[in-house]
């Protein structure tokens, strides 16, 4: 690709419902001027203060919910909803790069458009990464999973080659990172009873193949043989000693922390800015949706 042409992206982009920052409502408007009959105005004008009011309740309920929940650290974040923050980081073995230029981050999104004939352009393709990354702070790790999230990402770039214009945003590593959603700690320890029952069996099929072993250890009236009472000795002893080794391993190991979308629909957001510059945001927006629809529906019943 010319280096010449490759616009470096300033703005940061929600890649999120569009109606959050007003294309719904662009949308509707030019299609009123396009529209032949000025009847169809005032109902436009209705619709996009209709957009406008649910798009005020969603950027304020954003706002509300970066807003009041604290800030947690990785190591001693209750489980549930969290809000978390420090860097971006790929994990470990795996290679994500963009899809268009093949740049190595943690997340990226893309689109591709075409002019067409009437000089106008066509998105024929675009998407985004749902491939996993990790979360970092000064407490410990926290894997990703971006499906269903809403990315406020600051780092992009675009460029034309011929008749077509690509553009890719991107979560670079060790980005800052702020995050919301649905925090889960999955533990060595967590007993499983079917796991447990074969490791029992196991042993104690060991401990049966080395017979006079076993009688020396759980014969206890010396009769030569393991009777049922002395067996269910036997099976609580290779019980006990699965359990111990289970624990021991636990201890050498690490939990593996998780954030994923919430299943009861709260804000599941990414973002590469600072927490109260997203706060700012989204109040900004939700402000600005409530004076587009006050002034809009004004409008539209003036007109009827």
């Amino acid at each position: 690709m010319p280096a010449r042409r490759i616009r470096t992206l300033t703005s940061t982009r929600l890649h999120g419902p569009a109606w959050l920052g007003g294309t719904a409502q662009i949308v509707v408007l030019i299609g009123a001027a396009e529209s032949e009959r000025a009847g169809v105005w005032p109902w436009a004008l209705l619709a996009i203060a209709a957009i406008s009011v649910f798009a005020w309740a969603a950027n304020y309920r954003r706002y509300r919910q970066i807003h009041d929940l604290p800030t947690s650290r990785i190591a001693s974040a209750a489980q549930g909803y969290v809000e978390l923050f420090g860097r971006c980081e790929p994990v470990p073995a795996t290679t994500v790069a963009s899809r268009l230029s093949r740049t190595p981050c943690c997340w990226h999104a893309w689109r591709v458009r075409r002019r067409d004939s009437r000089g106008e352009w066509d998105t024929i393709d675009h998407g985004r990464s749902l491939d996993p990354f990790q979360l970092v702070d000064d407490s410990g790790r926290c894997v990703v999973l971006p499906a269903g999230a809403e990315v406020l990402s600051g780092s992009g770039r675009s460029w034309r080659e011929g008749d077509r214009e690509f553009t890719e945003w991107m979560l670079p590593h060790g980005a800052m990172l702020y995050a919301i959603g649905a925090f889960d700690t999955t533990r060595a320890d967590a007993p499983d009873a079917s796991e447990e029952r074969t490791a029992v069996a196991t042993l104690l099929a060991t401990w049966k193949r080395d017979g006079e072993r076993l009688r020396a250890r759980f014969d206890r009236d010396g009769d030569g043989q393991v009777d049922l009472r002395e067996w269910e000795d036997a099976r609580l002893a290779a019980q006990h000693e699965v359990r111990e080794r289970r624990i021991a391993k636990a201890a050498s190991s690490r939990p593996v922390h998780t954030l994923t979308r919430p299943d009861d629909g709260r804000l599941f957001l990414l973002a590469n800015a600072l927490p109260e510059r997203i706060a700012a945001r989204f109040r900004y927006w939700s402000w600005a949706h409530l004076a587009i629809g006050i002034a809009a529906a004004g409008a539209g019943l003036a007109l009827l």
